[in-house]
């Protein structure tokens, strides 16, 4: 009995679904019209590396990633990559400089991009400084993170 009466209510809900998507019913009040997507934000290639210096710093003078343990720095790597992310795109777009102006800053946002796409943080393993340089993704990302801070500092971009 229970089967039979669970496969009318389950009959029931598919029925209305279907009735529902045939009518075209929308929660909108404007009939149904696609409204035109946001453009997105367009960042110079100033303001993201003053976002991307920003970041570095930050992580610098809140302490950078002193723990060992894995998974404590995680926030803080994806952090320094968004901005590295939003530097790259910036520096795609500009038109005062080409790709060998960045072949450097774009070599060191792939590094750092490696680091991430381990997809957490590997910490220190404490046992061994010299295999944690092997082990850890951390220089990846933090070591190519100054680096490109650095290259930034010499080759200011208007």
């Amino acid at each position: 009995m229970g089967r039979h009466k669970w496969g009318k209510t389950a009959g029931a809900l598919i029925l209305a679904a279907a009735v529902a998507t045939v009518s075209g019913c929308s929660s909108s009040d404007d009939g149904g019209a696609a409204k035109p997507a946001a453009k997105p934000k367009t960042v110079t290639v100033t303001e993201a590396a003053a976002t991307f210096q920003t970041a570095v710093t930050t992580f610098d003078t809140d302490g950078g990633c002193l723990e060992q343990a894995s998974g404590t720095c995680w926030e803080q790597m994806q952090t320094l990559m968004e901005s590295a992310r939003t530097l790259r795109k910036a520096a795609n777009a500009h038109e005062g400089t080409g790709p060998e102006f960045w072949s450097e800053a774009y070599a060191l946002i792939d590094t750092m991009e490696e680091g991430i796409a381990v997809g957490e943080d590997q910490g220190v393993p404490v046992a061994d400084l010299e295999m944690a340089e092997k082990l850890s993704n951390r220089d990846e990302v933090f070591g190519s993170a100054h680096d490109l801070s650095d290259w930034l500092d010499a080759h200011p971009v208007q």
